[in-house]
This record gives C-alpha cells, structure tokens and sequence, in this order.
C-alpha cells in the first residue's frame, strides 16, 4: 500500500520539472506515489511527461485539463480525490526536495495537524547551473556553502532554510515561531481537506487560494499548522515574482467575514 501521496503542480517548464523528479530520485523514503497535476500545459510538456512517467521509479500520475486561465485550485482538487493514500504533500513544479523531504513529512505527521517546510529561493545563476545529472548527485545539500555565498554576494535569497538538521535542539529551535502554510511545501491527511471541500476554486490569480485561504479555513477546523523550518526543505528555481492580483484580496476577504471553514466552491461544487 502507498504512504504518501506527492502533488506537484505544473505549467509547462519541462526542464524545471526534470530537475523536480530528479530530486525525488534521491529521496531515502521511497513509498509514495507522484500525481501531476497540470493545468494546461502544452503537447509538448505532456509528452515529456509521458516520457519521464516511464523512466519513474516511483507510480505517477499526469492529470491534466485544459488550459483556461489559472485554475491550480481546481486541478489540486481533481488530484486530491485521485490520490491512493491517506497522507498528501504537496510541491510545485519549480521546487527540488532535499533528499529528506518525503521522509521529513511523513514521520511528522500528525492529526488535526498541517506541516509547512521553508525553501531557498535559487538566483538565476546557481538555477542555470542545476541539471538532473547534479542533483541526483546531491549538489544542493553538498554545496550549501555555495549557496550561502550567493546569498552574500549573490542573488539567491533565504538561503538560510536550506540547512537541514538533525539536531532536536536545532529544530526545536529553529521553529520556535510561528508560521504560515507555504502552499508549495505543506502535507496533511486528505481527511482534513475533504473536510473543508478542499481548494476554492474561485481564486484564478497566483497565491492566496493556495496557501492563505487553506490555512485560515484549516484552522477555523481546529487543525493546527506545524512549521517544519530547516527540516522538510526545498530548493525554489529561479522564475520572476507574480504580483498579487486585488481579486484574490477580495475573496480573502469575504472567507474571512464568513468564517465558514467549508467552501461552497471546492471539490463538491
């Protein structure tokens, strides 16, 4: 039986999604499924995904629909009720998973709770460096000095999250604060998801749907978000920042005033 369920969600990037499963290559626990969730990508991204799918050592799942605008919301919600475990984590398409990642999550995990990790956010220089070959041969979490020096010197930036410890004095401490749900590095047990109609389907712009809005409802459930900083880590590929859209603002908004943790427009709709 599967473990875990990893949802990555894409948008076209093939080269950003090899470098992805390439970092999954590594991970030291290995009983998870993969499912794709595509929001309309291009022929080309999906016969790569084909391709890849073969060469998996793990089982994936491509689930794709067509391409209308943002709608990460709705496809995370088709890939929620494909899923064949009770146990999701979720990534996104440009975020490597140190090799822990998988592990970290799952023997976290916990009822009534949602675990959140941190990432680096890589410079367009040390992103153009990466290829599959280096990362199954553990670039990122061999070279962290370099990336702390591009952080100084550089671009990259949190590079401070990408130090992984063992240490539970370490972590205890390193998570003293409190944090919010990182919508490309969080997991939970699908039974709280389904039980807030999982994702509003209504947020067609980048951020907020994905992370805010889970968090706020999740917690009007009772489930409390468990920061897992320098312990479940991703290394975030260079891409330019998407401004906040005022549309989403307004949604935010009115969920908020009702304070009703189940959406009207998620998964049941």
């Amino acid at each position: 039986m599967i473990s875990a369920s990893l949802i990555i969600s894409v948008y076209n990037k093939s080269d950003y999604l090899k470098l992805v499963l390439a970092g999954l290559e590594r991970q030291t626990f290995r009983n998870f499924e993969i499912i794709i969730a595509d929001d309309g990508s291009d022929s080309a991204f999906t016969s790569e995904v084909e391709m890849l799918s073969r060469k998996s050592e793990y089982p994936l799942i491509h689930l794709w629909q067509e391409d209308d605008g943002f709608r990460k919301n709705k496809i995370l919600n088709r890939a929620i009720i494909a899923s064949n475990s009770d146990y999701l984590i979720f990534i996104d398409g440009d975020c490597v998973p140190h090799k822990e990642f998988i592990k970290e999550h799952f023997e976290n995990k916990n009822e009534k709770v949602c675990l959140t990790g941190r990432r680096v956010n890589l410079s367009e220089k040390t992103t153009g460096m990466l290829t599959p070959e280096n990362i199954k041969n553990g670039f990122l979490e061999n070279e962290k000095f370099k990336l702390f020096a591009d952080g100084l010197f550089g671009n990259s930036t949190d590079v401070e999250k990408g130090f992984y410890f063992k240490n539970n004095f370490l972590r205890t401490y390193f998570n003293k604060k409190k944090r919010g749900l990182l919508g490309c590095n969080f997991s939970i047990y699908k039974k709280e998801l389904l039980s807030i109609n999982g994702f509003d389907e209504r947020y067609v712009y980048p951020s907020i749907g994905e992370d805010s809005d889970i968090q706020f409802r999740l917690e009007l459930n009772n489930v409390n978000i468990l920061s897992l900083n320098n312990i479940a880590v991703q290394y975030h590929l260079y891409h330019k920042i998407q401004p906040r859209n005022e549309a989403n603002l307004k949604i935010f908004e009115r969920v908020k005033a009702s304070k009703l943790s189940f959406t009207p427009f998620g998964i049941q709709s």
